[in-house]
C-alpha cells in the first residue's frame, strides 16, 4: 500500500448503465490532485454520477473539501451522486469531519448503478 500512496493521481471516466456516468480515481486525492477530481466532475453532465474510489489509498483535507463541492454541485444541478469503494482511510477521514453524512455510498459499481437506478 506504501507504493500506492506515491503513485500520481489519475481520473478516467466512462459511461455507466442507466444513464450514469463512472469516475474512477487512482491514486491519493491531496491539494496537488483535487483540482482534476473537481475539474472532471464539472466536465460531466450526465443526470447520475458514481465515483469509484477504490483504487484512493488517502485523502487530505482538499480532497475533503473537493467531495463536499461535488456533492454540492451534484445537488444544484439535481443529479444523483454515489460512492464506490471508500476504504476505511477515507471513511474515518470523512466521519471525522463530520460529512460523511452527505455521501451515499457502495460497496461495488453494481450496487451504486441499482441504487440509481
Amino acid at each position: 500500500m506504501r507504493g500506492m500512496a506515491n503513485e500520481p493521481f489519475q481520473i478516467s471516466g466512462k459511461p455507466g448503465s442507466g444513464g450514469a456516468h463512472i469516475l474512477t480515481a487512482k491514486g491519493p486525492i491531496t491539494f496537488a490532485s483535487s483540482a482534476a477530481l473537481v475539474d472532471a466532475v464539472l466536465a460531466i453532465k450526465d443526470p447520475k454520477l458514481i465515483i469509484d474510489l477504490t483504487a484512493v489509498p488517502s485523502v487530505d483535507s482538499m480532497a475533503v473539501g473537493a467531495l463536499v463541492r461535488t456533492y454540492v454541485h451534484c445537488q444544484k444541478s439535481a443529479r444523483r451522486l454515489a460512492f464506490v469503494g471508500m476504504g476505511p482511510r477515507i471513511s474515518n477521514v470523512l466521519r471525522l469531519t463530520g460529512v460523511d453524512p452527505l455521501f451515499d455510498t457502495y460497496a461495488t459499481l453494481a450496487e451504486a448503478e441499482a441504487a440509481l437506478a
